[in-house]
């Protein structure tokens, strides 16, 4: 029997460490060849790290959300044969500290009764309807011996009385006003109870990974963000008539794809709006091709797959692009390539779109269009108010780029191609 070392791949693109987000398995289990044993994550997308041979599980090296340099040994299998270990010796795993159970707050210190205070009082089994909210399942109320015995004695379950010392913890006074009927503030005959738990949860995975990215470009990038509303009543009348005609194999169109193809033509005229800036090496790229990164709200955590080249689809291109790309990412098959490479990235929380928002520049790009939700109001028009759908771009620039007039001026060509949609199909 041999010891097969497995190392932290290298996945390229200059990546020298990656994250273990997730282990597959545990020392003592037995895989086959191709089974996944765990998954990492580098800045651009999470890896599955596949089993290589038969074997049995000895050691794994590393904390869930720790960080692994590239060539690190960090699974050990026992194996038939020499194995690839040198001296047949497996990894040693990381030494793990040993955890404690946490409470949600912290314990009490008991302090001893004093001396003098007169013995608790008799107490007659008595039928207590409940003032408090149970506890959650689990939960262990606080008491001493002497209260738990009193409760005991008359029939009274210490889950459903409030405690009013350190962290909850039920006193004679406490009981007392149980039985009396007054231990919890009552609203609408249901008792209303502290919520003294906290919950901890460790920033891992793709969670960390935005946080990181988000607070890089917020630190790095001073942020201009430029709101203005758009009528998209006509627009929204031309998706409708483009919805109900569509043949079986078009799909449906929501107004993102009519947003892109709108930031495309404004991106010719304004090409320095989707650049890169290396603030390091004081070199900004502007790219000819409109690569559009959207934002994707996924179970994880948001993600931003890229339609590339959007220059050259249509209406009906962009449409199976969005749809293809979010439902990737939504169930992990999405791939690294395309989660990278965007020159401008397009946000939008749908109809929880709000009336403004401030999106983060997603860096090194130096533009993000933020789309608010559609909604009536009354406009004034030739003399009178009508009802129009309006809805508000709400987008942000790296004002170390982009001037604040350049920005009004891209947001204004973006606008008026939304208010008259059949300039989005005109060549010029």
């Amino acid at each position: 029997m041999g010891i097969h070392n497995i190392q932290m791949p290298d996945v390229g693109e200059g990546i020298t460490e990656a994250e273990v987000v997730e282990w597959n398995v545990a020392p003592g289990d037995v895989v086959k060849e191709d089974d996944v044993l765990a998954a990492v994550m580098t800045d651009k997308a999470t890896v599955e790290i596949p089993s290589p041979v038969d074997g049995t599980v000895v050691a794994l090296t590393g904390e869930i959300g720790e960080m692994t340099a590239v060539g690190a040994v960090i699974i050990s299998l026992e194996v038939d044969g020499e194995g690839n270990a040198a001296e047949g010796v497996a990894a040693t795993p990381t030494p793990k500290a040993e955890k404690k159970p946490v409470d949600p707050v912290p314990a009490p210190v008991a302090k001893p009764e004093p001396a003098a205070k007169p013995a608790p009082k008799p107490v007659t089994a008595v039928k207590a309807t409940p003032t408090g909210a149970p506890r959650a399942e689990g939960e262990k109320p606080l008491a001493s011996p002497a209260v738990r015995k009193r409760a005991a004695d008359a029939g009274i379950k210490l889950q459903y009385v409030r405690g009013t010392g350190p962290a909850g913890r039920i006193s004679h006074e406490d009981l007392d006003a149980y039985m009396a009927g007054s231990n919890a503030p009552v609203v609408g005959g249901i008792a209303k109870v502290a919520n003294t738990r906290v919950t901890e949860t460790k920033v891992i995975g793709l969670r960390r990974k935005i946080a990181e990215r988000m607070q890089d470009a917020k630190q790095r990038i001073p942020h201009i963000t430029y709101v203005e509303e758009v009528d998209v009543t006509e627009l929204e009348s031309l998706r409708e008539h483009m919805n109900a005609t569509r043949k079986d194999d078009e799909p449906k169109l929501t107004v993102l794809p009519f947003i892109m193809a709108a930031m495309v033509k404004a991106l010719a005229k304004f090409p320095k709006l989707g650049s890169h800036y290396d603030d390091a090496a004081d070199m900004l790229q502007t790219y000819g091709a409109a690569h559009i990164g959207m934002a994707a709200q996924t179970p994880g955590g948001l993600m931003v797959p890229v339609v590339k080249h959007a220059e050259t689809l249509d209406i009906y291109g962009l449409a199976n692009e969005v749809k293809r790309l979010a439902d990737a990412a939504r169930d992990g098959s999405i791939t690294r390539d395309e989660l990278t490479g965007s020159t401008i990235t397009l946000s939008s929380l749908g109809r929880m779109g709000g009336v403004v928002s401030t999106p983060v520049i997603n860096s090194p790009e130096v533009a993000i269009v933020g789309v608010n939700k559609v909604a009536t109001r009354p406009v004034w028009q030739d003399g009178g108010f009508v009802p129009r759908k309006m809805m508000n771009l709400s987008s942000s620039f790296d004002h170390r780029i982009v001037d604040g007039w350049d920005a009004a001026e891209f947001i204004q060509c973006i606008r008026g191609l939304l208010e008259n949609p059949a300039t989005l199909f005109m060549e010029r």
